[in-house]
Formats: structure tokens, sequence, C-alpha cells
């Protein structure tokens, strides 16, 4: 592999099919490297315990969680390849040193010259550390078939094992750097709601209310992290029939005096998601409007209680279920209850068996980090019509669960007179 680009080249098959860009130094990390040989023994146990003799990564929460590089995809592949002794990203020439300097361990630089040189980094990366690979660990629930297929060719004589769901299981508890990345995500969620709330009048669009959560906590995201990339920040600010789904995107719709709001805060930290969401209404709410409010905030309360260590996720549902069987809402539920934070976004790294949903039984455990986020909507035309939601971050503790969620919410905060 290349480290350097002088010898006179006068045509594309002479250029080099990888390379070593060490350009510049390493960049601080999010995490201590204490913390990234935690993770990484983690996985290195998981590929004891399979008897792999390398993973290979290919998701955005993979490749960040253990290395801490979040990759721009763009059409290319990438890949965190993990060895018993070492670890490795192979990324795109695009992108030229940043991956190196952003990552845990080495990296290998692949370049667009032969549409194989991706597979052929895979392959180099193992045959120059002397691994003759049976069992290699993949990710199945992010992995194409045709890039899986690829992945085969490329090392025809080993079997792929899908490491997916063990991985995710790792990431479900979180070490205490790692809640405190997340406690300062919420924190910023809610000074983006907080500017968000001061900018609400009759006439301002979606998309404009929207502007000025993600700029109110991009700020604060550069200043409290400052060696970190500035990505991903988002804020859904949804409003009358807009309401009615919780990943309804921004329109140009504008606000109208006596409408159902909902406030939805994103900050990004380093890949780590946060959030923060509240009904709120332009002007005084009708009473049904009202009173379908108060009967959300109830079962949020509820579920605010319940979540605590040694809970089970399925229990927790079918305890909030009743409130709402109770009120004869049920059926207008939308979603589960809550889910995992950690490395996700809307297009990565849902931790699936941490959800409060009917068909889970996990046990919460101290280190989780759960939402809880009921929801109803009510149909156009029907009174009291819009989406209902709140939502609130707890962090399960060795005795309780601390709500690192601050903003107000419900009716004796969230009406605002503008």
């Amino acid at each position: 592999m290349s480290t350097t680009t002088n010898a006179p080249i006068s045509d594309v098959s002479e250029l080099e099919r990888l390379k070593v860009l060490h350009n510049g130094t390493k960049e601080p990390l999010t995490f201590s490297d204490a913390e990234f040989e935690r993770r990484l023994a983690g996985l290195r146990q998981i590929m004891a315990e399979q008897g792999l003799d390398a993973v290979i990564l290919n998701s955005y929460q993979g490749i960040k969680y253990y290395s801490d590089f979040l990759f721009t995809y763009f059409g290319r592949s990438y890949a965190l390849v993990v060895t018993p002794t070492d670890q490795v990203t192979v990324t795109a020439n695009i992108d030229a040193g940043m991956p190196w300097r952003r990552s845990y361990g080495e990296n290998v630089v692949y370049t667009d010259w032969r549409r194989d040189n991706f597979q052929f980094a895979l392959q180099e990366v193992l045959r120059t550390r002397g691994i003759n690979a049976r069992r290699l660990g993949v990710e199945d629930d992010t992995l194409p078939v045709l890039h899986r297929q690829r992945l085969q060719d490329a090392f025809a004589d080993a079997t792929l094992v899908d490491i997916s769901q063990a991985a995710m299981r790792q990431r479900m508890i979180k070490s205490a750097e790692e809640i405190e990345v997340i406690k300062h995500g919420a924190r910023i969620g809610d000074l983006g709601g907080e500017a968000i709330k001061a900018a609400l009048r009759e006439g301002i669009a979606e998309y404009e209310v929207a502007l000025i959560g993600v700029e109110a906590m991009t700020h604060e995201i550069a200043r409290t992290f400052p060696d970190s990339e500035i990505r991903d920040t988002w804020v859904w600010f949804q409003s009358g029939i807009n309401t009615d789904g919780a990943h309804n995107w921004n329109t140009t719709r504008k606000l109208q005096r006596g409408e159902i709001l909902s406030l939805n805060c994103f900050p990004m930290t380093s890949g780590y998601y946060t959030a923060l969401e509240r009904t709120m209404f332009l002007g005084q709410p009708d009473a049904k409007s009202l009173e379908l409010w108060n009967i959300n905030v109830e079962v949020h309360e509820a579920g605010l209680e319940l979540i605590k260590p040694g809970a089970v996720c399925s229990d927790i549902a079918a305890e909030l279920n009743k409130i709402y069987t109770g009120y004869g809402l049920l059926p207008n539920r939308t979603f589960g209850y809550g889910h995992s934070f950690g490395v996700l976004s809307h297009y990565y790294g849902r931790e699936a068996g941490l959800e409060l949903r009917e068909d889970i039984d996990t046990v919460l455990e101290p280190g989780m980090v759960v939402s809880m986020e009921p929801m109803i909507t009510v149909a156009e035309g029907e009174p009291g019509a819009g989406g209902y939601r709140e939502h609130d971050i707890l962090v399960v503790g060795e005795d309780g669960a601390e709500n690192i969620t601050k903003f107000g919410y419900g009716p004796d905060n969230n009406i605002v007179d503008a």
C-alpha cells in the first residue's frame, strides 16, 4: 500500500489500489482510549464465543461505536475490520485523511480506479495480519444481499456469521462516558426547545421554526464539543394536520392561532441521538383537545414512574395500555412507548432489543437509557384532531431512573400566547 504519489503516472491503470493517508495528526476523539478498548474488548469476547477470526462491520452504528468514525455514504462502501489484536477502518479515497484523523486505530484507503478495490482492501487487511479467515463476523441487519455476496466472493473459504444482534445488545448498556454525552444532548435539546418556544407566532412557517431550533442547538453543540464534527442535528416542527405522525418533516405550512403544534428537537452530538418532543398549542385549545392532551400527559407520567431497574419492557407497555383502554383511546396509539438511546439517528442505529413494546421482554438494567413517549392521533374532522406526544429521556440506575429532560410538558407549560 502506497503512502506517496510522487512517481510520474500517465495512465489511470497505473494508479494505486490502496493507500495509507496519515494526513495531519489524530483529532481528539469523543471518548477516552480506555472507553474504546472497553468496547472492543466486548466485541472480541463476542468473537471468541462464536469462534470468529475477524469481524467486518459495515453499518454506521457499528463503525462509529467501535472507532468513533461516522462515514458519509454517497454510494460507497465503508468498513471497520476488527481482529483479535487491532482494528482498521477501510474508507474511500474521496475522504482522504479525515477518517484516519477521526478514528481509533489504523486506516486503509481504497481508490476508485477499480470496482473491487473495497473488497481487495478487506482482503489485504487480513492478509497482512496473517489471518486466513474461516469464520467472519458481519452485520446481517444492515448488509444488503448484493454486498454480502461480494463479501462472500472475496472470502470464498469463510463462513459469514451474523453478529449484529450481539453487538446491539452490547450497545444497549451505556458507560459513564456515554451517559455524560447523552446528558449534554438532552440539555442541548432543551435549549433548542426554549429557542423555538420564544419564536412562536401566528404566520411563521414550520420550516422557519425548525431553523431557529437547529441554529440554537448547533451553536451549543460546538461550544460543548469543540473538537467534534458538526452534523446531522435537526428539528421537526409540525402544526395542525401535520402533527398526526411523529416523523413528519417540516413544511411551508404557516402556524394558525388555536391549533395544535408538535415540537421535536434532535441534537446530534458526535453520532449520539437525543430528543425533546412536546405537544403545544398556539393560543387556548378547545375543550376536547385539552381533554385529550391531559389524558396523554396522564399516560406519560405513569410511564415515567414505571421505568426502573428490573422492569420488563412488555409489562410497562401493558400497564400503559390499560390507561388508554379506560378512555377508549387504545386504537389511537401510533407506536411503542419508548426506545433506547445511543449511537443512532433517523438513518441508522436502532437498538430494537430495548423498546417499550408488547413484544419486547428485555429487563431494564442500570446503564440503559430509554425514552417515555406516549402518542395518540385523532383524525382530521374529529373533535380534538391532531397528534399528542410528550417525550422524556431517562437513565436507569441502581435504584431508580433519572429523568434528564427538563423542558416542561403539558397544558401548564406549553400553551403559547403569541
